[in-house]
């Protein structure tokens, strides 16, 4: 089974083009997922952010406010290092779990957002699959989406890989800046591409 990494700088599109590929039939792992999963009150993740953050970063539904957790991170360097250090291990662990499930199928969708700065998730896949767009979309879908200022957009940008070092290291491109049609359309032409090359393997 051919194991595809999907990643993306934050907004975009890779929870869509993720979609998009499960709307055929492929399996996916989202690693945002899971980081919800995990991250529900009374899991033991949970119960560690609380404990280092505090009950600031509870909402009023009782749980996480990860946006007000999000700003948190991303204006102090080493309080986004103590939460990748609850978090990571766990996350990676459930993937490893939920990958082990996954049977007959030609290839699968590992959905992460940091992959190439993470060599256990690197570890896992044969491919990499990048979705990417022109920093001035990617600023714009960022600030309504999160209904965040241009400014705070800026700076988690500029926490995560630049663009130009994603493009260098991805195998394979979606260029994510016209409209969903037009990416459900390229997100078809590498599921075939995959099962084409799949199939050329086997012969």
């Amino acid at each position: 089974m051919l194991v595809v990494g999907l990643t993306g700088g934050i907004g975009c599109g890779k929870t869509t083009v993720a979609k998009f590929f499960e709307e055929l039939g492929v399996p996916v792992i989202d690693v945002d997922q899971i980081n919800r999963e995990i991250t529900r009150a009374g899991q033991p993740c949970f119960d560690a952010i609380i404990k280092q953050f505090g009950h600031q970063v509870v909402g009023p539904d009782g749980e996480l406010d990860r946006r007000l957790l999000r700003q948190i991170i991303f204006q102090d360097s080493e309080q986004r290092l103590v939460l990748e250090a609850i978090l990571h291990p766990a996350i990676y662990q459930a993937t490893v779990n939920q990958l082990a499930q996954i049977k007959n199928t030609p290839y699968m969708i590992l959905a992460v957002p940091l992959l190439f700065e993470h060599a256990n998730f690197l570890s896992m896949i044969q491919r990499s699959l990048l979705v990417d767009c022109p920093p001035d979309i990617q600023l714009q879908r960022i600030c309504q989406r999160d209904q965040i200022t241009p400014q705070q957009a800026q700076q988690i940008i500029q926490a995560q890989m630049p663009r130009e070092q994603r493009l260098a290291l991805a195998d394979d491109i979606i260029v994510n800046d016209s409209n969903l049609t037009q990416l459900k359309l390229n997100v078809l032409r590498l599921h075939q591409s995959y099962l084409s090359n799949l199939a050329v393997r086997l012969k």
